[in-house]
């Protein structure tokens, strides 16, 4: 048997090379070459998926004066890059697919216009504005949140009840330190101790993020 043999492939444990594919590759595309194509490039813009066959040292050749871009102007090039970062696929603002009718949720459902929505981080608001019923499904929320001891002790310090806001609970603060500090009672320091307190209650309500 012949070492060069094709035969002699099939009882090797790991063949060097299959030289069965070699012996059907097509010629190089390049004119006038008659070498074996290795390797292919491709034809273009508007030919995707269509391929040169030429051998290496021609897709070489060919490689360096590729151009994909080749006679188009500066905006379309720029126009093309542009949507090629989504796929060339159709894309919109946040909110515009369905019209005014109908939308949907970050969660799924949909919702009609004026209807609450989730938004805790303000995602809707980097996209021109919130939806219409988003405060109301905020303020909804505040008031089904879990209240602890701790935090209704604080609130109940400032006169407040469990369902404040944020927004309540500074603006209460700052009338309770204007009512009890001694430069608002002539120097009287009776009332320090319950200043105190209205201190510690809303450093305690700013560290849990109540406000």
């Amino acid at each position: 048997m012949k070492f060069d043999s094709p035969l002699f492939d099939r009882i090797r444990v790991k063949p060097a090379e299959d030289r069965r594919l070699q012996a059907d590759r097509p010629c190089c595309d390049w004119p006038n070459c008659t070498e074996q194509a290795s390797h292919r490039a491709p034809k273009g813009r508007n030919r995707e998926r269509e391929y040169w066959r030429f051998c290496l040292a021609h897709v070489r050749e060919y490689n360096q004066s590729y151009n994909f871009f080749a006679g188009m102007s500066d905006d379309a090039v720029a126009r093309y890059q542009k949507d090629a970062l989504t796929g060339h696929l159709p894309t919109w603002r946040m909110g515009a697919v369905g019209g005014k009718k109908r939308g949907k949720g970050r969660i799924g459902q949909f919702f009609d216009e004026g209807a609450g929505v989730e938004d805790p981080f303000d995602i809707l608001r980097e996209f021109g504005g919130t939806h219409p019923g988003a405060a109301q499904a905020r303020a909804e929320a505040e008031r089904r949140r879990t209240v602890h001891n701790a935090e209704r002790k604080a609130l109940h310090a400032l006169g407040l009840e469990d369902v404040a806001t944020g927004p309540e609970i500074k603006a209460r603060f700052k009338e309770l330190v204007k009512r009890h500090h001694p430069d608002a009672n002539g120097g009287d320091r009776a009332s320090e101790d319950k200043l105190r307190e209205i201190i510690e209650a809303y450093n305690y309500l700013k560290k849990i993020g109540c406000c």
